[in-house]
């Protein structure tokens, strides 16, 4: 399910040219920047009573005294303990580099999170983008099966292929992909850097056709199975050479 015309979007994206910001260099976060503005702007226009930013969206339930609309949605979204009993009206919370969404999309009791990703063409190999903790997502399917929350939300992911033209970032092409519509086996997880998973999101198939449910336990057999490999392997390399000598 998704509450956002993603065609209409893209027609209206690729194409567009942004002027460069004035730094020497561009980071990957500072272009994210500049394309998400642009995102997040013709969402609302089309949506404006249900899109917000992250930090929007958490003042607006304290402000209001509204609840989340599952545990889930709770465990994504919400701030810290610690931050969460330092709100008050003369301190709201601001946005967080390491938010989860760049943007979210509600509308009766459905959460889309929207995660704004972008890509320099013309550049080979590279990285591909950390899109979620593979511990933080193994954290949520346990918390929707424990409770049965399957309905309430969903995350996708926008990605942008962008060159440098003029001085200008242009817009080449771009794409939509739906966690859950991947297969949970394709999903890489990269233990040494934050235990992220890590994927292309062009090549990353959208061919699974199964429930929240099902998705949610086989990722969670996924995440098992590649712990304990990762397990053996880390024993393999940092003890067993070792063990002679003991």
């Amino acid at each position: 399910m998704s509450l956002v015309n993603y065609e209409e979007l893209k027609r209206e994206i690729i194409g567009i040219s942004l002027p460069r910001p004035q730094t020497r260099e561009l980071s990957g976060h500072t272009v994210g920047s500049v394309f998400e503005e642009v995102i997040y702007n013709k969402i609302k226009q089309k949506l404006p009573q249900h899109t917000f930013r992250q930090y929007e969206y958490l003042n607006d339930l304290r402000i209001h005294n509204f609840r989340y609309n599952s545990y889930s949605e709770e465990f994504l979204l919400s701030r810290s303990k610690e931050a969460t009993n330092e709100w008050d009206n003369n301190h709201l919370f601001k946005e967080k580099q390491n938010d989860t969404a760049d943007m979210l999309v509600v509308s009766n009791g459905f959460c889309e999170i929207i995660d704004v990703k972008t890509k320099k063409i013309f550049t080979g190999g590279g990285r591909p983008p950390n899109i979620i903790s593979a511990y933080k997502l193994a954290q949520v399917c346990a918390i929707m099966l424990e409770n049965n929350e399957f309905n309430d939300f969903t995350i996708s992911y926008f990605e942008i292929d962008w060159k440098e033209q003029f001085n200008e970032l242009v817009c080449i092409d771009a794409r939509v992909v739906n966690l859950f519509k991947a297969n949970p086996e394709h999903l890489y997880i990269n233990w040494t850097a934050g235990k992220q998973i890590q994927v292309s999101l062009f090549s990353l198939k959208q061919n699974f056709n199964g429930t929240m449910e099902e998705w949610s336990r086989k990722y969670l057999k996924h995440f098992m199975t590649k712990f304990k490999e990762n397990e053996i392997n880390q024993r393999v390399k940092f003890v067993t050479p070792f063990e002679k000598y003991l």
